[in-house]
């Protein structure tokens, strides 16, 4: 189980990366909380799956550093 106040402090990264990278915020809305594969994502995208792939992996990770888990 999370902490409490991890939902609050996740949306807020969120809504800090969306005026960062909107493409990256949408993936990580659509792969996290959807439970879309890379496939899916860019499908409903439209866009390739190697740009999903990086997005993702840049996303993950700046998500990482803003929560203190890096």
């Amino acid at each position: 189980p999370g902490e409490p106040g991890e939902i609050p402090r996740l949306h807020d990264a969120l809504e800090r990366l969306a005026v960062m990278g909107q493409r990256q915020a949408q993936i990580v809305e659509l792969r996290f909380f959807a439970g879309l594969s890379g496939e899916e994502t860019a499908e409903a995208m439209s866009i390739s799956e190697k740009t999903v792939k990086r997005d993702w992996s840049v996303a993950r990770a700046w998500l990482a550093m803003e929560l203190g888990k890096v």
